[in-house]
């Protein structure tokens, strides 16, 4: 399952999803952050990680913080 956030405006939105083929490795989440793009475009990708669960949680919790809020998924 996907979380997904966006930022304060609603321009950014970061995509948290687990990496199947890292979960054993412990890098298994993967973060997409980008925005929509109307129409059936592909959404517009400004960036890619892996990281393990730990720092994806202290990731998600830091956006948060900066006022960051869930959201349904974007794309």
């Amino acid at each position: 399952m996907d979380g997904w956030l966006k930022d304060l405006k609603g321009y950014w939105y970061a995509r948290f999803r687990r990496d199947s083929k890292a979960w054993a490795l412990n890098a298994g989440v993967v973060v997409d952050n980008g925005k929509p793009i109307p129409g059936n475009e592909a959404a517009l990708l400004k960036s890619r990680r892996s990281m393990g669960y730990e720092d994806a949680v202290a990731l998600w919790f830091q956006l948060k913080e900066y006022g960051w809020t869930a959201t349904e998924p974007a794309w």
